[in-house]
């Protein structure tokens, strides 16, 4: 008899489980269903795969393969033949007979392969109309159906569900100037002193369109989006296309957004260059074409476009600029404005007023092209002076300012510095930024009556590539060219370029005590006039050894040792510490860039003088410390880990040399401004050929500091500055002397490394050699003095100390 059970559900109760049973069950199964679809879509390719390849398997069974008559026959014919060489040449010897029935073995064997190497051939031959067959069956068949079906499905489902969050992620075109509020990003000094403000001016001061003369707009459409009238948002040919080909020119990423895209870019949409971000562009400019008339959407460009600093809208950059209403601007001026949106920091008139002008003029020439203008109105225009009103702005250390605003547009885009809300702690020390100031603006004003009007000042901390100080002309606000930063500016470096070169000779085998010959010489160069080094005192001074060849700066040894070494290795080897300006094939160049005939910008020539530094590490030199967001959550700091790219050894000699007060005596006397009494510094000069360019670059443990003084129109300077002496140099002395008396902790001078050795030489003094080249080069015990009788007068001009 059957029990009642204990314990009766409730039917409600019971169908809530019935129900989750059923939706576990579901589950399960539709979590098992997916396993066996997975697995159905990896072996179908080796399904594939097997049954296309059955009737090539078929095709090599042994029931293919030919009765064996026909391969005895052959056999049989071969042996008869065989056997009539045997018969024929009886007499040979044993090893004979092996050789000839080793050759019948071989080609028999080959003759086997051939067969069935034609069998193959044939089988697959014929296999091939079968296989075509099979495929198109398995085309037809409902397997194929299924997986066609299966993925166009997918691909449906998962592009309709991207769309929707994409659609979603736009910003509506009816959004254009009223979203995207600007915070400003701040610049400090290393110790949290307001260097600057980088902001986006959003109060813009809105204008119509008919109230602006007709060129004003002509002007931005003939640099920007020729055919902006002609598309509907995007234009295939003139801006993608165009942009690939100057891509693929230039080896330069180009923009090719038209004028509208621009417009939601600026509005909408961030500056990374993204893929992502491309297409909301288009999509947003095909939109933004629908709303509004062309004339709307070149009216909002007008008045929300970037033209530099907090200049945004042509009315805005209009006062900035040229102090007037955007409504009586002349041709030029509107020119020179429709110029500015591609890159405002680098065409702005008071970054620098000749790159601004050839902008401008290029904006002449194309709206000349399209017929905006004239040929009377081009030639007009394009020959009148570039005039802006004094830029007023409250800034400090203005050209390292704008030269590390410049390096963080390149990281971050222009839109995220101007809006983003950084707080970025640069590397500057102000109160060192002023003292090189000061010390700049006395020092040129004692040369006055030697043609110096301009000069610069680098500092670098040696250990990590910090830019401590960056002056970069005298006054940033004099017109017209004060906002012109000098040391990122090409000048020829003269005779400091020597250290580099003799850095090399040290790794050739040279070392500080081998004897050049500074003796007249003549280089014949086909094609080319001759070139005749001399020095700088218009003598010639024997067997002199490198370092006091380097130390007193001899231009014919120096020129002789890079005939030796090659043109080729030491434009390379100056590439690898830090001279990134030579940008020519190496063989470009001639025996005179040894002596400074090919440009350097001071920063450069600074971060080569650091590899010496820090013996033998290379370091970029940087601006910025950190980076934080509005919130203050770190972005990026810095990363001080060098490469080394030389020889720590080669580093300390090249040091101890540029240091030796006693070896450049004979050339700079005692007491020069080379020397700071109570501290041991490296140092060396350099003046151009034509007196245009006088630097002084010296260093110890802490410090590197660059001077370059000048003009910037090129004029050259009076001739007494060919000392090496007066002009830069006793800026040097006093900047580097300021950065020492106020450092507590002075790090020591170089000690010689492991690898160096000392050895009597010349005079008794002690000279340091590399391990291993000691023993291959004499000393005397006698001081080689030079010869006191002037040699003929030289036939060229000398490059200076």
């Amino acid at each position: 008899m059957l029990t009642k059970p204990l314990i009766t559900l409730p039917v409600w109760l019971r169908s809530i489980v019935n129900i989750l049973l059923f939706i576990i069950s579901s589950c399960v199964n539709t979590v098992i269903f997916i396993g066996e679809c997975a697995q159905g879509l990896i072996l179908f390719p080796f399904k594939i795969i097997q049954y296309l390849l059955t009737p090539l398997r078929r095709s090599h069974s042994p029931k293919s393969i030919p009765k064996k008559k026909v391969l005895i026959t052959i056999q049989h014919i071969f042996q008869v033949s065989f056997l009539f060489l045997g018969r024929l040449f009886h007499s040979f010897n044993n090893i004979a007979q092996d050789i000839l029935h080793e050759c019948r073995r071989i080609l028999d064997s080959f003759i086997r392969f051939l067969w069935s190497s034609g069998l193959f051939i044939v089988d697959v031959l014929i296999s091939i109309p079968r296989v075509i067959a099979r495929m198109i069956r398995f085309l037809g068949s409902i397997y194929f159906r299924y997986f066609v079906v299966g993925f166009i499905t997918s691909l449906i489902i998962v592009g309709l569900y991207q769309s929707y969050i994409f659609i979603q992620s736009i910003p509506s075109p009816y959004n254009i100037g009223k979203v995207n509020f600007a915070q400003s990003t701040y610049l400090y000094d290393r110790n949290g002193k307001l260097l600057y403000e980088i902001y986006r001016d959003v109060q813009r001061t809105a204008i119509n369109l008919v109230d602006l003369p007709p060129y004003v707009a002509q002007a931005t459409i003939a640099i920007e989006d020729k055919n902006f009238y002609n598309h509907r948002g995007i234009s295939v040919f003139s801006g993608i296309i165009r942009a690939l080909k100057d891509t693929i020119a230039t080896n330069e990423l180009q923009g090719g957004s038209t004028i509208t895209q621009q417009l939601v870019k600026t509005s909408l949409l961030t500056s990374d260059r993204t893929i992502e971000r491309k297409i909301k562009e288009a999509f947003l400019a095909l939109w933004a074409e629908q709303i509004y008339t062309k004339d709307q959407i070149m009216g909002m460009y007008l008045n929300q476009v970037p033209y530099g600093g907090s200049a945004y809208g042509i009315e805005e950059a209009s006062k900035i600029y040229f102090g007037k209403h955007a409504k009586n601007l002349t041709l030029t001026e509107a020119a020179t404005l429709a110029g500015l949106p591609r890159a405002p920091s680098i065409y702005s008139p008071f970054a620098d007023p000749t790159l601004a002008k050839k902008r401008r003029n290029q904006v002449l020439q194309r709206m000349s092209v399209l017929g905006y203008i004239s040929q009377k109105q081009y030639d007009k225009a394009i020959n009148e002076e570039l005039s802006v009103v004094p830029q007023v702005t409250d800034i400090r250390a203005p050209h390292f300012v704008m030269f590390t605003r410049d390096q963080l547009e390149q990281e971050y885009g222009i839109r995220k510095i101007e809006e983003g809300g950084f707080n970025v702690t640069t590397t500057l020390d102000y109160d060192l930024q002023q003292k090189a100031e000061e010390i700049l603006n006395e020092e040129l004003d004692k040369l006055n009556g030697l043609n110096v009007t301009n000069g610069g000042i680098v500092v670098l901390d040696a250990k990590t590539g910090e830019i401590l100080a960056m002056v970069g002309s005298r006054d940033y606000f004099a017109q017209p060219d004060g906002a012109y930063n000098v040391t990122t500016a090409l000048r020829q470096p003269g005779s400091s370029l020597k250290p580099i070169l003799y850095s090399l000779a040290l790794q050739r085998g040279y070392t500080a005590a081998t004897l050049l010959d500074d003796s007249p010489v003549v280089f014949s160069v086909a094609g080319s006039t001759p070139y005749i080094p001399v020095n700088y005192d218009g003598r010639f001074h024997g067997k002199v050894p490198l370092r006091y060849a380097l130390a007193n700066s001899y231009n014919v040894p120096a020129v002789k040792t890079l005939n030796s070494i090659g043109v080729d290795s030491f434009v390379t080897y100056a590439h690898e510490l830090g001279i990134d300006t030579w940008n020519q094939e190496p063989s470009y160049y001639g025996l005179s860039v040894g002596l400074g005939g090919a440009e350097v910008t001071l920063v450069d020539l600074a971060q080569a003088y650091s590899v010496f530094a820090s013996q033998g590490y290379r370091r970029e030199p940087t601006a910025v410390l950190r980076i934080e967001d509005s919130r203050g959550r770190l972005i990026d700091d810095l990363n001080t880990d060098g490469k080394r790219v030389l020889d720590e050894n080669i580093a300390f000699i090249i040091s101890d040399i540029l240091s030796d007060n006693d070896a450049r005596r004979l050339a700079f006397g005692s007491r020069s401004a080379l020397e700071i009494p109570g501290y041991q510094v490296a140092v060396k000069t350099g003046t151009s050929n034509d007196k245009k360019d006088n630097i002084t670059v010296g260093y110890n443990p802490d410090y590197v500091v660059a001077v370059w003084v000048g003009n910037n129109n090129n004029t050259p300077m009076n001739p007494v500055l060919t000392s090496g002496i007066t002009g830069a140099a006793p800026i040097w002395n006093r900047v580097m002397s300021y950065l020492l008396n106020r450092k507590e902790d002075i790090t020591p001078f170089y000690t010689p490394p492991d690898g160096v050795i000392e050895k009597p030489c010349y005079g008794k003094k002690e000279e340091y050699f590399l391990k291993g080249t000691e023993i291959s080069t004499g000393c005397y015990w006698s001081v080689i003095k030079p010869q006191t009788n002037p040699t003929p007068t030289p036939q060229t001009q000398a490059l200076a100390q």
